[in-house]
C-alpha cells in the first residue's frame, strides 16, 4: 500500500489529514522513545555499525550496505550484515544462502546483500550478531534496527533520501517517521543524505537547521555494463521505498519508458502479476526492466525475460565515515 501523499509534504504545509492523525502520530512517537530507552540486551566482541532510518519505506539503506561492506574489504575487514529479513518468512536464525534460498523466505535485501557479504536473518538481532560473531566476522553491519535496542550498537548511521528528507516532521500515521526527527538525530553518529545537487540543496533549505550531527552526502549512479539503454522501448516496475528514483535513473540514462508499474515496496511478484506485465510489454513492443532488489523475487521462470539496473552508492567523501570507522575499531 502507498502512503498517503501528505507524508512528504513540506513541515510548514498544513494537511486536514495529518492534522486529524495527530494525537495517533505523538503516541507513536511516545512508543518509539519508551522503546529505544530500553537497556542493550546484548553487546557484542566485535564493533557494530547499525545503518538505520527515521522514515518508514526505503531512503537507501541497502545501497549504503553495500557501499560500506566494498569499504570495510578494502581496509582488510571481513564485515557480516545481520538483518530481520523483512517480507521473508523464515522463523529461525538463517544464513542467506543465494544458491538454495529464497526472498520468500529470508526477504529481498538480505538475497542482495549476501552476494557481497555472509548475511544472517533472525527476528532477534542478538541471535544474528552472536552467529556472525561466532562464524568469524570482525565487523557487524546492522541493515536497520535504528529503533531496536537489543543489541548495543557501537555506531549509527542515519540514513535519509535528500529529495523527500523526513516528509512533514510528524510521525507515523500523520506522517512518515517512526519517530520525531530531533530525538533520532540525537542517537544517531552520522548523518548521510542520498540525492543529487539539487536535493541535497534541498534538504539543507528544509532540514540543516535540525543537523547537528556530522552529515555526509551521497548519490545513487547506474553501474556500468555496457548495456545501451536507448537500443529498445522499456516498460519500467519497481517495488521499492521510492519507485519513481528509479524510473527517473533509468531515463537518464536515455532509455525511452512506455510503461511503468510502482508496485509496494517489496511487493511479491506473483505469476499473474508478472503475466499481466509481461502481455503489455509484448503489446507495446517493450523490454521488460527492474531494480536489483526487485529482481531478487523473480520466479525462475522470468529471470531471463527481465533486465535489471544496477545502481551503486557513490559517497561524495568519505573521510566522516572513516572517522566514525576508527573511532569504534580502536
Amino acid at each position: 500500500m502507498r502512503p498517503p501523499s501528505f507524508w512528504n509534504w513540506e513541515p510548514q504545509r498544513f494537511s486536514l489529514s495529518s492534522m486529524m492523525l495527530a494525537p495517533l502520530g505523538w503516541l507513536y512517537g511516545g512508543i518509539t522513545a519508551r522503546r529505544v530507552a530500553r537497556p542493550a540486551a546484548f553487546k557484542a566482541d566485535i564493533p557494530v555499525l547499525c545503518i538505520g532510518n527515521l522514515n518508514a519505506g526505503g531512503t537507501g539503506k541497502t545501497p549504503t550496505a553495500i557501499a560500506l561492506i566494498q569499504h570495510l574489504h578494502s581496509k582488510g575487514r571481513t564485515p557480516h550484515v545481520i538483518s530481520r529479513g523483512y517480507g521473508g518468512s523464515a522463523t529461525e536464525l538463517t544464513r542467506v544462502d543465494e544458491r538454495k534460498h529464497s526472498a520468500a523466505l529470508v526477504g529481498d535485501e538480505p538475497m542482495l546483500l549476501a552476494a557481497f557479504a555472509p548475511t544472517w536473518v533472525s527476528a532477534d538481532r542478538t541471535e544474528a550478531a552472536k552467529a556472525a560473531q561466532e562464524a568469524g566476522a570482525d565487523f557487524i553491519l546492522m541493515d536497520d534496527g535504528f529503533q531496536n535496542p537489543s543489541l548495543f550498537k557501537d555506531a549509527s548511521i542515519i540514513v535519509a533520501d535528500a529529495q523527500r528528507g523526513f516528509g512533514n516532521g510528524r510521525c507515523i500515521p500523520s506522517g512518515p517517521l517512526r519517530e520525531p526527527v530531533a530525538k533520532g538525530l540525537a542517537r544517531g553518529d552520522l548523518l548521510l543524505t542520498i540525492g543529487d545537487t539539487a536535493a541535497q540543496a534541498q534538504f539543507d533549505s528544509l532540514w540543516a537547521s535540525n543537523v547537528s550531527l556530522p552529515q555526509t552526502r551521497a548519490h545513487l549512479a547506474p553501474l556500468q555494463t555496457g548495456m545501451d539503454w536507448t537500443a529498445t522501448p522499456f516498460l519500467a516496475f519497481a517495488g521499492i521505498g521510492y519507485p519513481e528514483k528509479f524510473f527517473a535513473t533509468l531515463r537518464a540514462q536515455g532509455a525511452t519508458i512506455l510503461q511503468t508499474h510502482a508496485l509496494d515496496d517489496h511487493q511479491p511478484l506473483t505469476t499473474a502479476l508478472l503475466q499481466r506485465m509481461e502481455a503489455d510489454a509484448a503489446r507495446l513492443g517493450a523490454q521488460l526492466v527492474t531494480t536489483e532488489k526487485d529482481a531478487v523475487r523473480l520466479p525462475a521462470a522470468y529471470r531471463r525475460k527481465v533486465l535489471t539496473l544496477p545502481v551503486r552508492l557513490e559517497v561524495e567523501d568519505w573521510a566522516e565515515i572513516d572517522a566514525l570507522l576508527n573511532r569504534i575499531l580502536e
